[in-house]
């Protein structure tokens, strides 16, 4: 399918490794100069230089900066515009939160988590709002099946992800207006090194003598779905809702987790 999104401009957060490389990786085989925003500036080079080899040619730019400071989605926004003269697609992705008892989270796990992935979202679509409306842009944002359903360990990022499925909603009711559509993507288990993390943590917490063990967990306690998914397939779906075929898709949240939410 042809999704017409050659000559496009996109930020994306969060896209020096996992889901937001894939995305990156993805709009750019569209045909889509990406500029890529995240802290660490040697993995932003490296995923620049699979784009490169990729497309055939030189479409990204890269900004290293900490989305937590107030001043770095501006700066992450001016960069983007500066790059490449426009503004027409931005992913929020960047954040993620601690998972632990809720008794030993920190007042300042909890202000961490939402600095980076709530308050990143909120000043990135801020600083990027004028531009995309002057584009009939779009904005994706990268939230998470835990907004689904309370977790005991899940207490941060949960609370976080909630957040940002109301204020999508809430970014387009204002689009509506504006000619900006604004979605989100909840991915469920996805093959990252965050997924790897996850795989280190119930294997110590349950005792686990391999890897298979614990996958075989992890995907029993996300409702028995078959596999874990792979980066590329949110970066696909991605591409679809930053393009003219999803022109009718505004303020819908979309789960990519294999089936585990059952919820309406």
């Amino acid at each position: 399918m042809d999704l017409n999104l050659a000559g496009k401009t996109a930020l994306i957060t969060g896209a020096s490794r996992g889901i937001g490389a894939s995305i990156a990786q993805e709009l750019a085989r569209e045909g889509v100069r990406v500029c890529l925003a995240a802290r660490d500036m040697a993995k932003l080079d490296e995923v620049a230089h699979s784009i490169a080899s990729i497309s055939g040619s030189n479409r990204t730019a890269v900004i290293a900066g900490d989305l937590r400071q107030p001043e770095a989605a501006q700066a992450a926004v001016d960069a983007a515009v500066a790059a490449f003269g426009g503004l027409d697609i931005v992913v929020n992705n960047a954040g993620a939160t601690k998972r632990a008892d809720f008794f030993t989270l920190t007042e300042e796990d909890w202000q961490d988590g939402f600095a980076l992935k709530f308050h990143g979202y909120v000043r990135t679509t801020r600083a990027a709002w004028l531009h995309l409306r002057e584009t009939h842009g779009c904005i994706v944002n990268i939230v998470g099946v835990g907004s689904r359903a309370g977790s005991a360990e899940f207490t941060i990022g949960g609370s976080v992800n909630v957040a940002l499925l109301n204020f999508t909603k809430a970014m387009a009711d204002i689009g509506m207006k504006d000619g900006v559509r604004v979605n989100a993507i909840n991915p469920g288990l996805i093959e990252t090194e965050r997924f790897g993390r996850n795989i280190e943590r119930v294997t110590k917490l349950h005792g686990f003598t391999s890897r298979d063990q614990a996958v075989a967990h992890l995907l029993s306690s996300h409702g028995g779905i078959t596999r874990v998914g792979r980066p590329e397939e949110v970066g696909w779906l991605t591409a679809y809702l930053a393009s003219e075929k999803a022109d009718y898709i505004q303020g819908c949240i979309i789960d990519i987790d294999g089936g585990t939410t059952r919820s309406l």
